[in-house]
């Protein structure tokens, strides 16, 4: 048996994980993933056919680079059990966000809540994807992956259409401090759905690292709002809020193309 080590630089939280195993499902060579988000490391063991896996990992557009391929004794790995439960865990927290975040984005008037929840929600996507893609057929996975990329990249064109109104007319300030008391619990969300996933792993990777959290980002994009609410005080604009929100639009469109490739 072989294994290769891959960089994946934009591997930064848990759902661009479970794009790449969406995406490498179904390759009989490949007998186990090894991720290591904190170093953004991926390790295949696997019996051949390296050029396809690297092509299919290539077609996500994540950065990726192999590093090494080399040959390895191990034939036993850890599976962990409690997988699918976890995956339930952090989709149902996702998406409870999406629903918080687009009400108070709603009623505060802020497209960076707005455009933070469509990111709640492509994770969403990401999870729910994993968990559908168990014993389904090659076709019926792509046709669910296309159909979530296509809702998703209507939703941001939408978002896109409403920051343009805003920018270029007249609109009530938005709610700074909702912005920043929801972006806080959203941020603290984010933190334990990392930390179930990551607890998850082998005991070696238990221990979750700083560095890990704080470049995800799910995270940076939290904090993003967050600082945005205190210019909208500041400078008693909603220019600041409209340019995250701007940001953010083009994040969740990023994240629906990758999910569209896994529908090729």
């Amino acid at each position: 048996m072989e294994k290769t080590i891959f960089e994946i630089t934009k591997m930064d939280c848990p759902s661009e994980e479970n794009l790449i195993r969406m995406k490498l499902d179904g390759i009989s060579s490949i007998k186990n993933l090894e991720f290591d988000i904190s170093n953004r490391k991926l390790t295949v063991f696997h019996t051949g056919q390296i050029n396809l896996i690297e092509k299919l990992i290539n077609e996500l557009n994540l950065g990726e680079k192999k590093l090494i391929t080399e040959q390895t004794e191990q034939t036993e790995f850890l599976e962990n059990s409690n997988q699918k439960k976890l995956l339930w865990s952090v989709l149902a927290i996702n998406f409870l966000f999406f629903v918080i975040e687009m009400t108070t984005g709603i009623i505060s008037k802020s497209m960076g809540l707005v455009a933070d929840s469509l990111d709640m929600l492509a994770d969403s996507f990401v999870y729910g994807l994993s968990l559908f893609a168990v014993g389904k057929t090659i076709t019926r996975k792509k046709q669910v992956a296309k159909l979530a990329g296509y809702f998703q990249i209507t939703l941001a064109f939408i978002g896109f259409l409403e920051v343009l109104r805003r920018f270029f007319g007249t609109e009530k300030l938005s709610d700074f401090s909702t912005m920043i008391v929801v972006s806080i619990l959203a941020l603290i969300a984010n933190g334990i759905c990392l930390l179930l996933l990551q607890k998850s792993k082998s005991k070696k990777e238990a221990h979750m690292k700083a560095s890990m959290i704080f470049t995800s980002n799910d995270i940076i994009i939290n904090l993003g709002v967050i600082c945005a609410g205190l210019l909208v005080n500041w400078f008693n604009s909603n220019k600041p809020d409209l340019i995250v929100g701007t940001i953010v639009f083009v994040l969740v469109i990023q994240g629906a193309i990758r999910i569209l490739k896994l529908g090729k």
